[in-house]
């Protein structure tokens, strides 16, 4: 059994790794089928997610600003409708402390930020005094060495500003700025990421990366994803940010079976 920290609350798993599903409350995310709102999040939570990770604005490449007020618009009803029915942890995939501060006021658990805080330098201290966990995703660092290096700034970064060390996960930041094969090599090297100190989460669904390898376009692309994923699961990855939630959940239980 594995448990994480999630704001307050505390989730365990007989599988090797949570599952965190993606709702894009957005017109232009690259995967169109992770565009939804509540009856997205009902079939995601049915299907077997541990997490939410909802957001208002699409962080692909080239991505257009969302200002602030209509990305609260976007996420905060969604929020509150989740939560008068179902407790399971959110996480809100945002830059703006604006939109993490409307979030915090409905419930949120968890604080995803692309940005590794330095679009709202103090959305951090909201992240503390609410007690949330902080996702720290690696947006510059491009093999392990440097990767590393990063989350070692950005995780003092954090304890400096409050946040509890057992609310810190780690995202290498794949197709963040790295080329195909630095993508690559930060997945190989998965069981390197963060020294072991911390829960990592790799979100791999159906990206450029798993395109470049296999050749197949963005609907195609969920057989290399699995397969990347259940690589990082055995490499200690203990979180996946995924789409498809209901055949990640058939892979872990796999994994779990037969390596168990």
């Amino acid at each position: 059994m594995i448990k994480l920290k999630t704001g307050n609350k505390t989730i365990s798993t007989e599988r090797q790794a949570f599952i965190m599903g993606i709702l894009n409350v957005t017109p232009d995310s690259f995967y169109e089928q992770s565009r939804g709102s509540y009856e997205k999040a009902m079939k995601l939570i049915e299907d077997g997610a541990d997490i939410l990770d909802i957001g208002g604005e699409s962080t692909r490449p080239g991505f257009e600003d969302v200002p602030e007020d209509e990305e609260i618009e976007r996420v905060i009803p969604l929020i509150e409708k989740i939560r008068k029915v179902s407790d399971i942890p959110v996480s809100l995939d945002t830059r703006k402390a604006k939109v993490l501060q409307a979030a915090v006021k409905e419930g949120i658990d968890i604080y995803n930020d692309v940005s590794a805080f330095d679009y709202n330098p103090e959305s951090l201290q909201i992240a503390s005094k609410n007690s949330l966990s902080v996702i720290i995703m690696n947006n510059q660092g491009k093999d392990i060495k440097s990767t590393n290096a990063f989350f070692d700034r950005k995780v003092k970064l954090a304890l400096k500003n409050g946040v509890s060390s057992n609310r810190i996960i780690l995202d290498p930041g794949i197709g963040f700025n790295k080329t195909p094969e630095e993508n690559i090599c930060l997945i190989r090297n998965a069981e390197k990421l963060g020294k072991g100190k911390y829960p990592v989460l790799m979100a791999l669904s159906r990206k450029s990366c798993i395109g470049h390898i296999t050749g197949r376009t963005v609907n195609e692309r969920l057989a290399g994803t699995l397969t990347a994923n259940i690589i990082s699961v055995i490499k200690g990855c203990q979180i996946l940010r995924v789409h498809d939630v209901k055949e990640t959940l058939d892979a872990l239980n796999v994994i779990k079976t037969v390596l168990s």
